[in-house]
């Protein structure tokens, strides 16, 4: 009898048990706890467990397994998921009721609130107000940030702290110098040379060699020419019988045809005979860079006897990478330094771009043109050349530290005003020595981050991924 009442007891306790366990799982705890440890004491009310209030937090498992979701869930047997509302969820903080809607949360202005994310940049967001591990909120995404997720929004103490500094978009003549390495030439133009027009023989050459300077009107060499001879008769004969010495008809224009010097045919039209042999004076001032006549040579028509360079002007042919290119235009200011004439600098012009590349350096060819009285400047020596580069007019132009160039894109922040900053696509021209041409994207008096735009860069790509993020959470 004794075992039968001990093994009633037993059971009944194990009973007890097992049915406080179901209990605490499914929310009832707290009332069983109460009527175990006495209290209400015998004849006294049991208080009623109070009925949850405030909005839907999330759902949890009808048997109160681990298992929540953020919607509306059934159970693989059809048992819908039990709503916990926000006086049940776990929270140290005094629970603030609100008014159970179907509808979607709104800010105190109106404003719809999308989603909320997490308050350290953290890829992580909700659909419900909620905090983090440590205990702060996370901040609300309202509908319409989204379209404007990349602006980044900064605080005035912020804003001091990180260096945020900004400047105006201005109209500017945006130039700079493109250094570049040259070598100085002969103008072509100015290159002379000496032939005969009919056949002739060298009698004498002037000792004039290669290298040599000579003056226009200085004497080269003296030939015979039969052709010319018997041209210079007639014109004498003509002269003789009564003739007037034109020098636009007759014996005058045959021996100006056959390239005989004016001195000569003055001389004739003066004397009335022809000299048995001519002097050939040069042409022009320069300096003789090639001399092949030789005294007693038979010189047919056509051949060269003398290559004769005007040095007055020269030219400087200067190799511009084919990045810098497009940025030279013709009418440049330029300026030149050679290595053997230090201290020495030269000012010309742009003369010509060349409208080629060269294929094995993708250099353009750019000639200047430089007066040299003096002759300082000979062909061939080395030269550093400087180079203006940029319009003349005035453009749209930032300081160079407000472009942040990612290779894919090029954009600067625009300040909107009460701490907000915009990213803005930009298209670039002309980059100056502390300024770059702006020709697309923002105008004159905008106002450009100068300073610490890089922070704002990195700020405005995670607020872009995180809103990409939450977006294809909160929305099935």
């Amino acid at each position: 009898m004794k075992t039968s009442k001990f093994l009633l007891l037993t059971s009944s306790l194990a009973i007890a048990g097992v049915g406080g366990y179901a209990a605490g799982t499914r929310g009832l705890a707290p009332e069983l706890s109460a009527f175990l440890s006495g209290r209400p004491a015998l004849g006294e009310t049991v208080t009623p467990r109070p009925v949850p209030m405030g909005k839907v937090i999330y759902y949890q498992h009808p048997d109160g397994l681990p298992e929540y979701s953020a919607a509306p869930k059934s159970t693989a047997d059809g048992r819908p998921f039990r709503a916990v509302r926000q006086s049940e969820d776990v929270s140290f903080e005094p629970v603030k009721v609100a008014a159970d809607s179907s509808h979607a949360a709104a800010s105190s202005d109106g404003r719809k609130i999308l989603y909320y994310r997490n308050p350290m940049g953290l890829p992580d967001t909700s659909n419900v107000p909620k905090k983090d591990s440590m205990g702060m909120d996370y901040i609300p995404v309202y509908e319409g940030d989204e379209a404007d997720s990349s602006v980044v929004k900064v605080s005035l103490g912020r804003l001091q702290r990180t260096g945020v500094k900004t400047a105006t978009a201005e109209r500017a003549v945006v130039a700079r110098a493109v250094r570049v390495p040259g070598s100085i030439a002969f103008d072509e133009r100015l290159v002379r040379i000496v032939s005969m027009r009919a056949e002739s023989f060298i009698e004498e050459v002037a000792n004039v060699t290669t290298g040599d300077r000579v003056k226009k009107g200085d004497r080269l060499f003296q030939f015979y020419s039969k052709e010319i001879a018997r041209a210079g008769a007639e014109y004498a004969t003509e002269l003789r019988s009564g003739g007037k010495p034109d020098p636009d008809v007759g014996g005058a224009l045959q021996l100006r045809n056959l390239g005989v010097p004016e001195e000569t045919i003055s001389a004739i039209t003066r004397t009335r005979t022809v000299p048995r042999s001519i002097p050939y004076l040069s042409p022009t001032d320069g300096v003789v860079l090639q001399r092949r006549a030789t005294t007693g040579m038979m010189a047919e028509a056509g051949d060269v006897l003398f290559r004769i360079a005007d040095a007055s002007r020269i030219w400087v042919i200067a190799d511009v990478p084919e990045y810098h290119a497009a940025s030279i235009r013709k009418g440049a200011r330029a300026s030149v330094a050679v290595r053997n004439l230090l201290g020495r600098t030269f000012e010309g012009v742009v003369d010509l771009i060349y409208p080629e590349i060269q294929m094995q350096t993708r250099t353009a060819k750019v000639r200047i043109e430089l007066p040299n009285p003096d002759g300082l400047l000979l062909a061939n020596m080395y030269a550093e050349v400087e180079i203006e580069s940029g319009g003349a007019d005035p453009v749209i132009a930032v300081p160079n530290s407000a472009v942040i160039d990612t290779g894919d894109r090029q954009l600067v922040f625009v300040d909107k005003g009460e701490g907000r900053f915009e990213p803005t696509d930009v298209s670039l021209g002309v980059r100056g020595e502390d300024k770059t041409e702006i020709t697309k994207g923002i105008d004159a008096g905008d106002r450009i981050v100068v300073s610490a735009n890089f922070l704002l860069d990195a700020e405005s790509n995670l607020n872009a991924a995180l809103n990409a993020l939450g977006t294809s959470e909160a929305r099935p």
